[in-house]
């Protein structure tokens, strides 16, 4: 095997049509999965910088939903209504928005578990089918040589290589984006009990 022909284009290249398929899959993964990660870090880039700026007492930013909500809450006149029940229905508001503003803030990152999840199987299934090819080649000429066993093998690695490259980031983006979102959200819980969103 030419060695231009063990690069991870060559590997593609002179892959069988199954091996193309799940390669092909598996580079689309990858490359969605930091189109989702580079997402998700601008995401919580923008909430950080608006709990700063909120906790210094400047502007809401990202977080202005929060705000409105609260304001809304506030002009609406329920007659007969206790202040009690009133800061009630004020605070479930504010809740709500809060958790609308998370649920979109995270977005699309359970896609990066799946990926994380899923890819390294689909390389497992290249492999397995990198390696029967390689059985079928020793099958079709009866010899063991390297020569006749090695592009089955290359398929099977390269498989692998594929499916690990699109998991490795995605499952390190998942539990570090989801943990960084997890705790902007204390953060703006803190602010809101703080009064600086509910203002």
């Amino acid at each position: 095997m030419d060695i231009s022909a063990m690069s991870p284009l060559g590997l593609f290249l002179n892959a069988g049509p199954v091996s193309k398929i799940v390669m092909a899959l598996l580079l689309a993964a990858s490359v969605w999965t930091w189109v989702l990660i580079i997402d998700a870090v601008i995401v919580a880039l923008r909430l950080s910088a608006s709990v700063k700026s909120a906790r210094a007492g400047g502007s809401p930013g990202v977080l202005w939903p929060i705000l409105s909500a609260a304001q809304e809450a506030r002009r609406v006149e329920i007659p007969h209504e206790t202040a009690k029940a009133r800061r009630r229905r004020v605070a479930l508001r504010v809740d709500q928005a809060r958790k609308e503003l998370m649920n979109a803030a995270r977005g699309d990152l359970p896609n990066l578990a799946v990926v994380s999840s899923v890819g390294p199987f689909v390389g497992l299934f290249g492999t397995v089918w990198g390696i029967i090819t390689s059985f079928a080649g020793i099958a079709a000429t009866q010899e063991t040589s390297l020569a006749v066993v090695a592009p089955g093998i290359a398929e099977a690695l390269a498989a692998t290589a594929y499916g690990l490259a699109a998991a490795i980031p995605a499952a390190i983006g998942y539990n570090r984006l989801g943990a960084t979102i997890s705790r902007l959200d204390d953060d703006i819980s803190q602010l809101i009990r703080n009064g600086r969103l509910t203002r």
